[in-house]
């Protein structure tokens, strides 16, 4: 039975994902994704308490995948710019694969939802940025060098390029592509980190 709930609650995130992709710009009502499932609303509310709790089955998707993926990077990777590299690729292709969730990561769909969501993606951005950071600073202890600028610095500089690719792809209603052109900006901008 418990089984059974969790895939009629997979079943729920999954529909909602494709309504957030399918329909950019317009607000996902409880109404029409039951009438998309085709079950009434009182069955969504049996798996899910308000719609709200929808959208945080969503961020917890996104936080488990990207967090989870990020520490398997720390582990696997100890090179500093292949660890970054490997963090924006990351966060680029997870965008490109999830069109739909990476409206609720921009807080594009979350516009009118509870404040508590677009904080709670805030706060999954700024770990991620904390952990950019981190890969930075090890660069000292690893490579015996630091960098010129402050790591602070740097790691919103890289965390805000994929921000702008993850926003850009939202507002081309994912025509343009996060990860376009993300081996040559990379190339630009590792250049750029070797000489910071």
């Amino acid at each position: 039975m418990a089984e059974q709930k969790r895939n009629r609650r997979e079943e729920i995130l999954q529909a909602l994902a494709a309504m957030l992709e399918t329909s950019p710009g317009q607000r996902i009502t409880t109404a029409k994704l039951a009438a998309n499932l085709g079950v009434s609303e009182a069955a969504l509310y049996r798996h899910f308490p308000s719609k709200a709790r929808m959208f945080e089955g969503l961020i917890e998707f996104v936080e488990d995948t990207l967090l989870t993926r990020i520490n398997m990077i720390m582990n696997e990777e100890k090179n500093t710019l292949s660890r970054c590299y490997a963090i924006l690729q990351l966060l680029l292709t997870f965008a490109e694969r999830n069109p739909g969730i990476t409206r609720v990561m921009t807080g594009d769909a979350l516009m009118g939802e509870h404040d508590r969501l677009r904080g709670r993606m805030e706060d999954l951005f700024n770990r991620i940025e904390s952990s950019i950071k981190q890969v930075l600073r090890e660069k000292a202890m690893r490579e015996q060098q630091r960098f010129i600028v402050d790591e602070a610095v740097l790691a919103n500089l890289l965390l805000s390029y994929a921000d702008g690719k993850i926003s850009q792809f939202v507002r081309s209603n994912f025509k343009r592509l996060p990860t376009e052109h993300l081996s040559a900006q990379w190339q630009v901008m590792e250049q750029q980190l070797i000489s910071a």
